[in-house]
């Protein structure tokens, strides 16, 4: 006869393997999610295009960002969005904030000033959003759409329905994680925050 103890040993690792599995499979779902999500541009015309930040490399964007950057500057120049949000603070050792140096890159792409709004408190893009949608609040705009790499759009576009915006996701078309590694190195950080917001909201 089975004794008491070793049912209880059984049903601890039966309970321990169907927690494992279950977290397996929530994570393969969000990869997947998230992968397929990548490629979905929903581009059309909204008040303002929000360029999620990047960072910076010696005081100038980074390979990264500049992407982010050249996509809401041709958004912008064909007619989709009437001004420009970038995001980003003061990253360790920077003089200037992510956005600021962005709006400069910008204005030296031909966007006239007035059209680039920017905000430079953001560490996350939690905060990237948070922040661009009081931009929007104030300057009373109504709609955005959201710039980012692929595999990061799927976690920004939820941020963005959280914080009441009405958004569209607009992926760069062109992305620096270009080899394998490189992509499933993103896809891999992009699953475990994507997964680590869903469970926190």
């Amino acid at each position: 006869m089975v004794n008491i103890k070793t049912k209880k040993r059984r049903l601890s690792k039966y309970l321990t393997f169907s927690l494992f599995i279950a977290a397996f499979l929530y994570i393969l779902i969000n990869a997947i999610t998230i992968w397929n999500y990548s490629d979905k541009d929903e581009r059309t015309t909204a008040d303002v295009a929000i360029v999620l930040g990047a960072g910076l490399s010696d005081g100038k964007v980074t390979p990264v960002f500049q992407q982010r950057i050249n996509h809401g500057i041709f958004l912008y120049q064909n007619g989709y969005v009437k001004k420009l949000i970038f995001t980003g603070g003061f990253g360790e050792g920077n003089e200037h904030s992510d956005a600021w140096v962005a709006k400069q890159y910008a204005e030296q792409q031909g966007v006239p000033a007035q059209d680039i709004l920017y905000e430079e408190t953001s560490t996350i893009t939690q905060g990237n959003i948070r922040y661009a949608k009081a931009i929007m609040d104030d300057g009373q705009y109504q709609s955005a759409i959201i710039v980012s790499d692929p595999l990061h759009m799927k976690r920004a576009m939820l941020i963005a329905e959280d914080a009441g915006i009405k958004a569209w996701s607009s992926p760069t078309p062109t992305t620096m994680y270009i080899s394998f590694k490189n992509k499933m190195a993103f896809l891999a950080r992009e699953t475990f925050f994507y997964s680590l917001y869903k469970i926190h909201r």
